[in-house]
């Protein structure tokens, strides 16, 4: 039974929100949710607000707690509390590992279509990109390990960056492909920087595997990024975390950060993660179940009024991979269509590389009344490009 309304309709316009910045304009592009969060972190923040008294703040041991239970009742891994490492955000985390595990020239890996900010965070870092391009088959990606061994056997290749489970495909790999994955890169030396914020967002006949859980080999090579925000809508209140047990990577990372000022949270973010990971527990089941039945009413609905293009078998995150090959036109244009004509506002499947101009992504975690919305203009304009 659903204890929760994420039908409730919430005026988003005017709050500042990234996603509702364009008057006028139905938003189902950026990985933000349409829901109230979690009761009980509503209510812990309207409490530390009534203090009135906003100073300093430090960590306490109740957040690494926290997200030591999480992980232990979520994924059944057990971290130490020291392999933790607080930071506002996994970008953030993401940008400093690379910082702080490469020079100037070497090569980083990355396998498209994959989150565009992989992209920026190896561009801005003087870096150079490999692409190691997952295989596509009938609507299921698959990793190519022939082609990765074959890239990660360059010596400048230091770090793997690697989307688990996969955004913006929904993938949650396998333990299998994790291991050989994780098999090739500590055979050459290459660092896996697993990001894995959409772990908690995984549906039913599937299990997410923490790359870190696989041996202590695999743990001593990698560092796993993670937040609550994705799972629970809080990524206006920027609290995230990295760990891992080698303990050189863990300083060379912190010193990054401290250098960039970036190791404290704020009092907001704090309470945020340890109550949302305390008491979220049945929310997150609700949203879940919400969710699934939103990727069914889509999968009816193209299946009803848009034949044409292929969905993506979603087995995580709330954003669903539509391969829109048969219209015959960039994903680009076609974004810049659905804004023009139908004020619908989807994210183009170039921007998570070339592999990925064949697809849009959309983002179904939102009230089923916008989700029906955004479909009618979807296939309005899809109608409009078929006479094309």
């Amino acid at each position: 039974m659903m204890k929760y309304n994420f039908d409730e309709l919430i005026d988003r316009s005017n709050t500042g929100s990234v996603k509702w910045s364009k008057p006028d304009v139905l938003p189902m592009w950026v990985a933000d949710m349409d829901f109230k969060t979690v009761p009980e972190v509503t209510e812990a923040l309207i409490s530390r607000a009534s203090q009135g008294i906003f100073g300093y703040s430090e960590i306490p041991h109740a957040f690494y707690d926290a997200i030591q239970r999480w992980w232990m009742k979520r994924h059944t891994f057990h971290l130490e509390k020291d392999w933790i490492v607080a930071t506002p955000g996994v970008m953030p985390a993401l940008a400093a590992a690379v910082e702080a595990l490469t020079t100037e020239g070497d090569k980083i890996i990355v396998q498209p279509p994959v989150y565009n900010h992989f992209f920026m965070t190896v561009k801005q870092s003087h870096c150079e990109l490999l692409e190691n391009n997952l295989l596509y088959d009938n609507g299921s990606y698959q990793i190519d390990f022939e082609d990765l061994e074959r890239k990660a056997a360059d010596p400048a290749v230091k770090l793997l960056l690697f989307s688990n489970p996969h955004n913006p495909a929904g993938r949650v790999w396998r333990r299998e492909e994790l291991q050989r994955l994780g098999e090739i890169c500590i055979r050459h030396n290459v660092v896996v920087l697993s990001d894995e914020i959409h772990s908690d967002l995984v549906y039913e006949d599937f299990k997410h595997i923490p790359f870190a859980s696989l041996g202590e080999v695999y743990t001593r090579n990698s560092i796993t990024l993670s937040s609550p925000t994705k799972t629970f809508n809080l990524a206006g209140l920027q609290v995230a975390y990295f760990f891992t047990e080698n303990e050189s990577f863990r300083k060379t990372i912190k010193n990054v950060l401290t250098k960039w000022e970036m190791t404290t949270l704020n009092i907001f973010a704090i309470d945020s993660l340890i109550v949302a990971y305390e008491k979220g527990k049945d929310w997150l089941e609700n949203l879940k179940e919400y969710l699934y039945g939103n990727y069914r009413y889509l999968k009816d609905f193209c299946n009803a009024h848009l034949p044409e293009l292929k969905i993506i078998p979603l087995q995580s995150t709330y954003l669903v991979w539509l391969d829109c090959a048969a219209l015959g036109i960039p994903s680009s244009t076609i974004t810049d269509r659905l804004l023009k004509h139908e004020r619908l506002w989807l994210q183009a499947g170039i921007k998570y590389g070339r592999a990925g101009d064949q697809f849009l992504r959309i983002n179904i975690a939102c009230p089923r009344q916008l989700l029906e919305e955004g479909l009618t203009r979807l296939e309005r304009e899809y109608k409009r490009i078929s006479k094309l």
